[in-house]
């Protein structure tokens, strides 16, 4: 794709976030405005906005790229994220609009009365979050890389500052307008070039992929590696290097890669003639296609991680900071429920469509497979399949996609950190919103810049392991189970944090290791879901006089309807 194409796909939406977001600042005066939108957003639109927020870069770039490695394994991440609120709209959506609380730290001091509970809520909404926004600023890196060839931290840059200047702007409502656009945007620019990508695949004679062995070249192909990369050779091939291959340096120089490991420089440009094999980055499989279309085929301990990633993805989605916070700007719970219906349409529609994609680069774009940008599939496809100036064009709109989905996301995690910093650490009001504001967003851009790169759906999938394993035990007990005590909500979260906490570090500072070990870490939440339910409910049997003394009235509170007022402990129909 054309650089200038690309640049002017950025900058459009660029501009369109900032000018939609200003428009919020007519609307954002009272600190209701900025971290709740005054509950007054209609379903219609606050579905829009959470499905803006939700479609991250690892729903917008991050499932075609694991399908286009992993294979059929990866559909249950669309299932899963879409399923997830499912399961929210059954147990805790209505309760927790009716709950009055701002954040997850709020309603844990409301129903638990305990402000040891909130810093520990607190401590995990920043943790999650932070967790959550280091994969978009990092893929916003790859696609700015990609398509303009500018250096990786300028995307996370990029990103950081718009999304600052909506959210000190206007607060909830300003991102709310635009988290709502951004989610036509981001579904548009991933229908209309798929529709286009279709058409040229059908011309092209509707390949298959059915052979028994794994992707090779069609035709003589040179590959480029923006990022220093590891690989593993499956069989002997002269090649033509330029750059440094196994700490050597050539110039266009005929080499042969002999079976096993090697490792390319940054940008090193390796040409394979046609028909060679695609070397697989080191530790993923070099699957068959046959095998790829099969489930619980691509990945060792496959069945394990398919369930555990189930139950992260199912449980996680009520204990991400930035979808709860979107309950409480509804009118009432009957509002909450409407909008999560609403939004399992708007993400069953979109989720149609990543697959394809991933499919689709299996077959056109195999040598993502070995320079660690599979994610960058998406990208890729639309000048592979289409090229000229329809290419282009068709590249640019996928790019602004991409980038409204780092835009929106990291908006609703940051509007989350911030009135958690705001109101726990600061001294609340709109200047402690803002200043929040900044230290919710420097903190992973510096991550993202200093760290290395990894699969943004791989990221994101242990931050929905995070907190399936601490807050989800939290608000499934906290609605429905008003034995709960201090002790027992404490230790749970504790130990949910500390252990998927501890998986996490680990993935992402060294890579998990190998074995039944390396899948229990890589996918916790098999284990660390269970636990974290089993100490808090053990806990709270064995210390029952530490339930809240006020856990009648509040729990009056989060199931009865809002047009009767318990308020003073007796039901009256509230005004309206």
């Amino acid at each position: 794709m054309s650089a200038a194409y690309g640049v002017a796909g950025v900058v459009l939406v660029v501009v369109a976030t900032v000018l939609i977001g200003v428009l919020g600042v007519r609307f954002s005066r009272t600190t209701s405005d900025f971290y709740v939108a005054s509950r007054t957003v209609t379903p219609l639109r606050n579905a829009s906005a959470i499905g803006g927020e939700y479609l991250s870069a690892a729903s917008f770039l991050g499932i075609a790229g694991l399908i286009l490695v992993y294979g059929a394994d990866m559909l249950w991440l669309p299932v899963g994220w879409t399923g997830g609120y499912l399961v929210l709209l059954v147990l805790v959506s209505a309760p927790l609009r009716r709950s009055g609380a701002y954040t997850l730290p709020d309603f844990a001091e409301a129903r638990l009365e305990s402000m040891a509970v909130r810093r520990v809520a607190s401590v995990l909404v920043v943790l999650i979050s932070w967790l959550y926004l280091l994969p978009q600023f990092q893929s916003a890196g790859l696609v700015l890389r990609t398509v303009t060839g500018a250096p990786v931290w300028t995307g996370g840059v990029l990103v950081a500052v718009v999304v600052a200047v909506n959210v000190l702007v206007g607060g909830m409502r300003s991102v709310t307008l635009v988290q709502a656009f951004q989610y036509w945007m981001k579904l548009t620019a991933l229908t209309v070039p798929l529709i286009f990508l279709l058409l040229a695949w059908r011309y092209d004679g509707a390949p298959g992929l059915a052979s028994d062995t794994p992707p090779a070249f069609d035709e003589r192909t040179t590959v480029s590696v923006e990022m220093g990369v590891t690989v593993d050779v499956t069989a002997p091939v002269q090649v033509v290097v330029d750059g440094r291959v196994d700490g050597r340096t050539y110039e266009h120089t005929p080499l042969t890669l002999n079976t096993g490991e090697h490792h390319f420089d940054q940008d090193t440009s390796v040409t394979f003639p046609g028909g060679a094999a695609v070397p697989h980055v080191t530790g993923r499989p070099a699957t068959t296609d046959r095998a790829w279309a099969l489930p619980l085929d691509g990945r060792e301990h496959s069945l394990y991680a398919t369930y555990s990633l189930i139950l992260a993805t199912f449980l996680g989605t009520m204990g991400l900071p930035h979808v709860l916070v979107r309950f409480y700007t509804n009118p009432d719970g009957r509002a909450a429920r409407r909008t999560t219906v609403l939004v399992l349409s708007l993400l069953g529609a979109f989720y149609l469509f990543p697959a394809l994609y991933g499919v689709l680069g299996r077959l056109y774009t195999p040598e993502l497979l070995m320079t660690g940008r599979a994610d960058a599939v998406v990208l890729t496809l639309p000048g592979r399949l289409i090229g000229g100036v329809g290419g282009d064009l068709l590249g640019a709109l996928v790019t602004g996609g991409a980038v409204a989905a780092f835009l929106s996301t990291s908006s609703g995690i940051t509007v989350s950190v911030a009135g958690v910093l705001a109101q726990d650490i600061l001294r609340g009001g709109v200047r402690s919103f803002r200043a929040g504001t900044l230290l919710a967003l420097a903190v992973p851009l510096a991550l993202a810049i200093a760290a290395r790169h990894l699969a943004v759906a791989d990221v994101v999938g242990l931050a929905f392991a995070v907190a399936a394993s601490t807050f989800c035990p939290l608000l499934v007990l906290g609605v429905w189970w008003r034995r709960l005590t201090v002790p027992g909500a404490f230790a749970g979260l504790t130990a949910g944090g500390l252990l998927a906490g501890t998986a996490v570090i680990v993935t992402i500072a060294t890579g998990p290791p190998g074995g039944a070990l390396g899948a229990m870490l890589s996918e916790p939440a098999a284990w660390t879901v269970p636990v974290a339910f089993t100490v808090m409910i053990v806990v709270s049997w064995c210390t029952p006089g530490r339930v809240p003394p006020g856990v009648a009235r509040m729990m009056v509170r989060l199931h009865t309807p809002e047009t009767l007022d318990v308020d003073r402990g007796t039901w009256r129909p509230k005004r309206v």
